[in-house]
């Protein structure tokens, strides 16, 4: 199994510590916008903040969504990080109505702003729903992760549900559907609990 990972090139930034995390995890990272790298990879990780119509316009100009949907439906794992998880879903209400991945199937819809203002930003609990995915090995329930984001991932099934937590709402902060992952706040950013998460997606059909 290669050891290869390829964080797509998108312009949407916040990438450094994402690509960090996975070589800590002792993983070589390829990072690109080029077709021909999907092929020479055994994951792929979707990072990024920002807007979704933006996200998904980046990957329509690079010719990127396509290929995308094709490593998923090959098998290959993929995990979308913040808005990164948000493009894997069917649609983005943010400015205006996007086609998203398609990938978990489910809206990308707006977070209630009361009692507390938008965006939900810094640290907060999440939740474990299924505890024996491999994504949680070794790490503890009710942990705390950071978080920035003002829209989240309305689940069409409720069973893609991973982890979740309340900002106004309960909202899904880890989703999952076969071999792709959506996670929510930032695990790069959530020391050795997000960190370990990173490696355990890096691992997952090892």
């Amino acid at each position: 199994m290669s050891k290869k990972i390829l964080v797509v090139n998108y312009k949407t930034g916040n990438v450094d510590s994402v690509i960090k995390a996975i070589k800590v995890a002792g993983y070589e990272v390829i990072f690109s916008s080029e077709k021909k790298d999907f092929d020479n990879v055994s994951k792929i990780v979707l990072p990024g903040q920002g807007a979704y119509d933006y996200a998904m316009d980046q990957l329509n100009k690079l010719d990127l969504k396509q290929k995308i949907i094709e490593c998923a439906q090959k098998g290959m794992p993929i995990l979308g990080i913040c808005l990164g998880m948000q493009i894997l879903s069917d649609n983005g209400s943010e400015n205006c109505n996007s086609k998203g991945l398609g990938l978990i199937e489910g809206n990308v819809e707006i977070l209630k702003d009361k009692p507390n203002k938008l965006p939900h930003l810094g640290w907060n609990s999440v939740k474990f729903v299924d505890k024996k995915n491999k994504l949680f090995s070794n790490i503890a329930d009710e942990k705390d992760f950071y978080f920035i984001h003002g829209y989240y991932f309305n689940c069409k099934n409720k069973s893609d549900i991973l982890a979740t937590s309340d900002f106004n709402i309960e909202f899904p902060s880890i989703i999952n559907s076969g071999l792709i992952y959506g996670i929510q706040f930032h695990p790069e950013k959530s020391h050795k609990n997000g960190l370990k998460l990173i490696e355990n997606f890096l691992k997952i059909d090892e």
